[in-house]
């Protein structure tokens, strides 16, 4: 009921219907393409602008402000932003796979620069664009009144080419949105073709042919399994990353470098170089010494200078994880099918695609054939004049006007209408004999023609033919090779090790249980007999235990007194540049019991099954177990050896079959024989008999001995010396040994015993956090540790102060 002009309505029903039509009018009037032509209708209405205009690949360069007034004038009312960012992008060569918008003057960059003003630049059709356009003046599609019904405009182009997998689509609809990567032109050319001659082909079979998106800006996707489950279902993700090249400088010092030559699709290169700087002034991106954007007119270029440790692999790691050198491209295949929104497979936008053309072609040729028909009748009224000729000039002569002319030809002749004008409208030199060979050429060419015609379209097979030559010229004319990379291998998440340099670090140990590490640069290498560095401020009565050098990237075995094992990865030790730093409390690293303290720590960088761990108690016990028992230690621990009541495990280190053992004792005893001695046990089984010895001695090291190398021991009162291996004759386990350092007070008992060679440096410390970095062996002997006999005292290493002691060292390799 209407009261006045008030009319009363729902309110929920009357917000529900005008949403709906504010959705599919935004839906099928402006956010996502028809999956004919690939165009929305933005593009559409610009490239038929262009083409009304006449401005063609090869005609000149008219104003843009001129281009978009005549889209926002006759068919395209919303405004002349829209319009102008429209034909911006589509001249993009960094956004369009294939622009087809030819744009001179500023049109914008990969930094995302704004392009000039519309007044400013200038543009025109590509070649590539006229192919869509084709043959749009032959009734191939439906036209449809403008905004005010004053002109009409295509429903959608001809398009020749695959255009909505060719240059893809973006858009954001309500409720949905669209996300098409572009493609290869040539690599779509021969799927379709493919699709064709195999109508019912899977997906696998189009995939030989279509290998992926193939986006402007080169990149490389890693793995093929997003672009299958993509083109399977319509949904899915692709992961691009930057194309980098680690190489070496000129300069002095061979720094190397990092350059970023490609991009993955739509990254703002400016940016990214700016995300790169703002990691490292955070320093959560360490060892960059400078970024530079060196892009020119011949390409993309970044170069990222490195320090002269920087680890080119690493830092590349950590900036595919904090930056857009690595990025996602979610692809959603949602496009207009009969004015609805769909989303489609690969397949199903090639057949679609055909279909088109199929529609297309066969319009394109009634249209055709109507006219050749039309013109051969014309020209059969020609050709029966020209048999009459004599006839018709008197009858024309002597007719009235032409009117009665006209009607004449048809009652004398059988002519129609269209004919007897045709005969009237004839020209005088159209009856000289050339011309008239003409006639008769081009009606016989005309009634071959109708035949093609009549054929083509009662054959359906035919027109795909004629559709698969479309495509082998377009192939041949446009195609181009792929710009986009794509890697068997598909994503790994990075790990954090993935993102942290390989450097050698000092890890140390505290009898307190403290632990930490430091770069071994932070201790400068130092003549034997030195005073030493001093690493860590120590706490009353606590000392260094251990020193070990391992990689970041290594794992680092803990060995308790009890016999149990933890495991934790290098880098997860706090890292302190400071040498005197305390470290942290293990405790927070492995749940070490009240009662349990670390005796042993040993570095590993892989687990194989033909190495054995070798494990030494003070008591003279000795064990052999496959490191691979020990490749996955749970946090809690592991037991590593069942150890006899009163005993304690002192040392570990790693072996093969054929190798060697020596173990070290406490007043300077040691034994030389073959691991083979050593049965293989499992893993939370007990020892046998390494050494026998007197009551208040213990083992203090144990080692793998190897011909060439030496055996150097270090004492409490900092003495030291190098004993040759071949010094100590090869025994069965179980016995007494020989003597390998000569015990007295000055000296104080041997506190470790290793076996290194001249190529190692030392680092010796002492209780109170003291350390010496120094060569193990060199021709100075002022220098080095010198090589002695084995029931020699040695040679000061290091002076420990009044009130310190030597406890232990360890072996920079």
């Amino acid at each position: 009921m209407v009261i006045g002009k008030t009319r009363p309505v729902n309110i929920e029903e009357e917000m529900k219907n005008s949403y709906l039509n504010y959705a599919m009018s935004v839906i099928v009037s402006r956010a996502l393409p028809d999956v004919r032509d690939g165009l929305k209708p933005v593009h559409r209405r610009i490239l038929y602008a262009m083409s009304e205009l006449g401005m063609r690949f090869n005609t000149p360069y008219k104003k843009s402000a001129r281009i978009v007034g005549e889209v926002l004038g006759k068919y395209h009312p919303h405004g002349d932003t829209s319009v102008y960012d429209a034909m911006v992008r589509m001249a993009q060569s960094f956004s369009m796979r294939y622009p087809l918008v030819d744009g001179q003057g500023n049109f914008g960059s990969v930094d995302a620069d704004p392009p000039a003003a519309m007044r400013y630049t200038e543009a025109r059709l590509t070649r590539l664009a006229e192919e869509m356009l084709v043959d749009i003046d032959k009734d191939t599609v439906d036209f449809m009144p403008n905004f005010d019904a004053s002109l009409s405009e295509p429903v959608v182009l001809p398009s020749r080419l695959p255009n909505l997998l060719m240059n893809g689509s973006a858009g954001i609809a309500v409720g949905m949105a669209t996300n098409i990567p572009p493609h290869n032109l040539g690599e779509l050319c021969d799927a379709i073709t493919h699709l064709i001659d195999n109508p019912d082909c899977s997906m696998d079979d189009l995939l030989n042919f279509v290998k992926g998106p193939d986006f402007p800006t080169g990149g490389i996707i890693l793995g093929r399994d997003g672009i299958r489950s993509a083109y399977a279902s319509g949904h899915g993700k692709v992961v691009i990353r930057a194309r980098a090249h680690i190489v070496d400088t000129q300069e002095a010092g061979s720094r190397r470098q990092i350059i970023i030559t490609e991009l993955p699709y739509q990254v703002n290169k400016a940016e990214l170089v700016g995300r790169i700087a703002m990691l490292v002034r955070e320093k959560k991106v360490t060892g960059i010494a400078e970024i530079r954007d060196e892009s020119d007119r011949q390409g993309l270029r970044i170069a990222i200078d490195l320090k002269r440790d920087g680890q080119p692999q690493q830092i590349l790691n950590n900036l595919h994880k904090h930056t857009n050198l690595q990025d996602s491209f979610f692809i959603n295949m949602l496009a207009l099918v009969d004015g609805k929104p769909q989303v489609i497979n690969l397949k199903e936008a090639l057949k679609l695609y055909v279909d088109f053309r199929q529609v297309v072609i066969t319009r394109r040729s009634k249209f055709e054939l109507k006219a050749a028909k039309e013109r051969a009748h014309i020209l059969e009224g020609l050709k029966i004049a020209l048999d009459n000729l004599d006839a018709i000039i008197n009858l024309i002569r002597k007719a009235e006007n032409a009117e009665t002319a006209r009607r004449e030809l048809q009652s004398r002749f059988g002519l129609s209408q269209i004919q007897a004008q045709a005969i009237l409208d004839l020209q005088l030199r159209r009856l000289a004999g050339l011309e008239r060979q003409k006639i008769l050429d081009e009606y016989a060419e005309v009634l071959k023609q109708i035949s093609y015609l009549e054929d083509l379209l009662a054959n359906p097979r035919k027109i795909l033919l004629l559709i698969k030559s479309d495509l082998g010229e377009i192939r041949t004319r446009y195609g181009d090779a792929r710009r986009t990379e794509i890697q068997a291998q598909g994503v790994i998440e990075f790990r954090e090790e993935d993102l942290i340099p390989h450097q050698s670090m000092v890890v140390t140990i505290t009898e307190r249980g403290f632990i930490k590490r430091v770069p071994t640069e932070v201790y400068r290498l130092q003549h034997r007999a030195g005073r030493g560095k001093s690493i860590i401020t120590t706490r009353e009565e606590d000392a260094v235990r251990f020193v070990m050098v391992a990689d970041t990237h290594d794992s680092v075995l803990l060995f308790t007194n009890r016999g149990r094992i933890f495991s934790i990865r290098c880098h997860e030790v706090p890292c302190d540049l400071s040498r005197t730093a305390k470290g942290l409390a293990i405790i927070n690293l492995v749940p070490v019991a009240e009662n349990e303290k670390i005796t042993a720590m040993l570095s590993l960088s892989e687990f194989r099954e033909d190495t054995s761990l070798v494990m030494a108690t003070g008591g003279g016990e000795i064990k052999r177990t496959s490191v691979s028992d020990f490749a996955a230690v749970r946090s809690s621990g592991l037991l590593a050896m069942d150890l006899p009541k009163g005993d304690e495990l002192i040392g570990a280190v790693l072996a093969k079959e054929e190798d060697n053992i020596i173990l070290i004792t406490n007043c300077g005893q040691s034994i030389h024989f073959p691991v083979a001695d050593i049965r293989l046990s499992q893993r939370a089984s007990g020892g046998v008999r390494g050494i026998a010895f007197k009551d208040n001695d213990r083992v203090v090291g144990l080692d793998v001995t190897r011909p060439g190398h030496f055996v150097l021991v270090v004492t409490e009162g900092g003495y030291g010396k190098l004993t040759r291996v071949e010094e100590y004759p090869l025994q069965h386990r179980g016995g007494s040994g020989v003597l390998t350092f000569k015990v007295v007070d000055k000296t104080g008992p041997v506190v470790a015993g290793r076996v290194v060679d001249r190529e190692h440096q030392v680092m010796i410390a002492t209780a109170e956090g003291v350390v010496i970095r120094t060569p193990v062996g060199t021709d100075d002997e002022e220098k080095g540790i010198v090589v002695m006999g084995r029931s020699t005292q040695g040679v000061i290493v290091i002076r420990p102060d009044e009130n310190d002691r030597v406890v232990t060292f360890g072996m920079v390799v």
